[in-house]
């Protein structure tokens, strides 16, 4: 823990939103919190000061001071017991945020942005940033249910044992009930070997749905023992991955989810699902890595 959680602000309504979310997160961790803004204009040399025929509070210089002394006043009346700084760095979006992930145990954005995080999750910025990013990253949708569970999208692969990590820490912290989300089709889920090994492969009856149960079992295998107040259920689908975890989030306060997987979750940062998630989900989503390369 590094005891620092970061938000990106634009001035939008989704980025004062995810303030929001992000000043209960810090709240939550006893962090501090750190809102960042990615000043563009200085790099295309336009001019940052007022016009000599406007106002003296106008200009680019003035309207990023205004945007982040609002956020930061969005985050103190959100958790005035936070430790909130500000921080505006001239560079893209993507290269401020993925260096900010550095330091901080979580990074928080909006949705939609205009600004310096213009297309944030329509482009690649969200996408890249959740791919490399040092640190979970929490992007902010519709608001969080607050007595609605922590649903997490669970597949069984080794990857995904950081974001099982992640979805029992963050339900201890909320004192929130844990659901474990496991979703499988015939074309996803491992097939046996046979033990006649001249026969082709078949599964009796019963005996996927047996396995997939299993294997959501043995991936929060330990995790229960460590987080015994977090209540736990567990769910295993016979269906699209997609269509469950979105309406999973319907009820949900936060949606977790690992960065790279296995059967259903395959390529989940670079496929439908993620996608799927990023833009219809019903709560907060986070998409948390398997492993962080330092550098």
């Amino acid at each position: 823990m590094s005891g620092l959680v970061v938000v990106g602000v634009d001035g939008s309504a989704s980025s004062l939103a995810a303030v929001e979310v992000a000043a209960r997160e810090a709240r939550l961790r006893g962090a501090g919190l750190r809102v960042v803004h990615a000043f563009v204009w200085p790099a295309t040399h336009v001019p940052l000061g007022p016009s000599p025929l406007g106002p003296p509070e106008g200009g680019l210089r003035n309207m990023v001071d205004r945007l982040v002394t609002e956020a930061v006043e969005r985050a103190r009346a959100v958790a005035p017991d936070v430790e909130t700084s500000h921080v505006v760095v001239t560079a893209e979006p993507l290269t401020v945020l993925e260096a900010q992930s550095r330091a901080a145990e979580l990074v928080v954005v909006g949705s939609r942005g205009m600004g310096g995080f213009v297309g944030l999750l329509v482009g690649s910025t969200a996408v890249h940033l959740a791919a490399h990013g040092s640190c979970p990253v929490l992007v902010v949708r519709e608001q969080p249910h607050a007595d609605g569970p922590i649903v997490l999208g669970v597949d069984g692969s080794a990857a995904g044992q950081k974001a099982v990590d992640f979805a029992f820490a963050e339900a201890a912290l909320r004192d929130a009930p844990l659901v474990a989300l496991h979703t499988w089709t015939t074309w996803n889920a491992p097939m046996p070997a046979p033990q006649d090994p001249s026969m082709p492969y078949a599964n009796p009856p019963g005996a996927l749905a047996e396995g997939e149960e299993r294997l959501s079992s043995e991936a929060l295998a330990g995790h229960q023992e460590r987080h015994p107040g977090v209540p736990v259920e567990h769910k295993v689908v016979h269906g699209g991955t997609r269509e469950s975890l979105i309406e999973a989030s319907r009820s949900a306060q936060l949606m977790v989810v690992g960065a790279r997987g296995r059967g259903g979750f395959a390529g989940l940062l670079l496929g439908s699902v993620s996608q799927a998630l990023l833009h219809h989900a019903h709560c907060p989503v986070a998409v948390v890595r398997g492993a962080v390369e330092r550098h």
